[in-house]
């Protein structure tokens, strides 16, 4: 092949993005995707270097700055799961190089030329790479390439304010206003609860990464979105049919309930008696890890000093009940000291309900009231035993 053995090798380099783009506009007759395999792969080589040898800065950044100028990515992106798989891993490996360079960096976590082109005039490319899950594992490799892009916020709002005929296209968003559940993000729900256990863990890995990154774009997006993502969540995840998704789902729930930046979602998630009605579920699920987790979300509704009507029905209600389950559950874990100071203390605010739900007020904060999450700043409010749980009581 020409391409390989010409004897101007930074000519022959600098061409192979606009061959590759040639042969992926073929790639419906088998012996192109043998040769574009064999592109790709010489691509990777020159951008990762081999055991033998290293590119030269030179050569790498006229590779980067061709595949660019031909713009390369969104075709990538586009057909990543017709692609041979060898081809495929070298795709993943293409667009990290390409998104990483930045040889005229002159200040720490200032962007590559790469990852500014994607963002600012083909973000669509960050769709397509999304819309990769519905390939099953052949578009596996896609979710490493999101999460690297997912280091910086514009690429989260992109996924999150995505709306059908946009494509990506960045500006003009009003964050007040709902979205309508049919642009990307909310196929991330399918993809987790639907598909084979790899695509699955994969794309959940996407999904936490795209909800605790970025995490005031999150809180706004979370508080304007709480009815839709939070009827997904509970229906969809919580109630998953895979032991994986529904203990990962419980445990990044807790996670984004007792965040300090989301104290305005996490109000309003414990005012509702059917969130607390789900989490009780979990605490008789019959395996240990689902409980454990399960409990982490449901000290947020006990510690809570500003229990709503509701929430207060169902654990007076409940309390006999309660009081006779809590004192022996999960007993196992006798060396988890903060577990058994979580417990005692959810013990003794059961035992201290009133006899009848009453009014306990509230401070600003909600999402039904309009507030940004300063608030009290803890799910525990005047709770000792569990006001730290913030910085640690989700783990597994």
């Amino acid at each position: 092949m020409a391409f390989l053995f010409g004897r101007n090798k930074q000519k022959s380099t600098a061409d192979l993005p606009r061959l590759a783009k040639d042969l992926i506009a073929r790639l419906d007759q088998p012996a192109k995707a043998e040769e574009l395999g064999r592109v790709m792969s010489q691509m990777k080589a020159t951008l990762s270097g081999t055991a033998d040898t290293d590119s030269s800065p030179e050569t790498i950044a006229a590779l980067v700055a061709n595949i660019l100028s031909e713009d390369l990515l969104i075709i990538l992106a586009r057909n990543l799961y017709r692609f041979p798989f060898e081809a495929r891993k070298d795709t993943q490996t293409i667009f990290s190089y390409t998104l990483r360079h930045n040889p005229t960096q002159t200040q720490e976590g200032e962007p590559s030329a790469g990852l500014t082109y994607v963002v600012k005039k083909r973000p669509e490319t960050i769709i397509e790479l999304c819309m990769q899950y519905e390939h099953a594992d052949k578009g596996m490799l896609a979710g490493g390439v999101l999460r690297e892009l997912l280091k910086v916020e514009p690429v989260a709002e992109i996924i999150l304010m995505d709306e059908p005929g946009l494509g990506g296209r960045l500006g003009g968003w009003n964050h007040d206003v709902p979205r309508t559940g049919k642009g990307v993000f909310w196929r991330f729900f399918e993809w987790i609860d639907e598909s084979s256990f790899e695509v699955s863990a994969d794309a959940f890995s996407t999904f936490r990464e795209i909800l605790t990154r970025h995490k005031h774009l999150v809180g706004t997006f979370l508080t304007t979105n709480f009815d839709r993502f939070f009827h997904h969540y509970n229906n969809t995840l919580l109630q998953s049919k895979s032991y994986v998704t529904k203990r990962q789902s419980i445990k990044l729930l807790g996670e984004l309930l007792l965040d300090r930046s989301n104290y305005a979602v996490m109000t309003t998630y414990v005012d509702k008696g059917d969130n607390l009605k789900i989490c009780m579920k979990l605490l008789k699920d019959n395996r240990r890890m689902v409980q454990y987790e399960g409990f982490h979300v449901f000290k947020v509704f006990v510690a809570n000093p500003h229990k709503s009507l509701a929430v207060q029905k169902i654990l007076i209600t409940n309390r006999t009940r309660l009081l006779a389950f809590l004192p022996g559950f999960l007993d196992e874990r006798t060396d988890d000291e903060q577990f058994l100071d979580e417990r005692a203390f959810l013990i003794r605010q059961i035992e201290n309900l009133p006899e009848h739900p009453v009014d306990m007020g509230r401070p600003g904060g909600s999402v039904a009231g309009g507030g940004s999450g300063s608030g009290s700043g803890s799910a525990a409010g005047d709770g000792g035993a569990v006001a730290s749980a913030g910085a640690g009581g989700v783990g597994g």
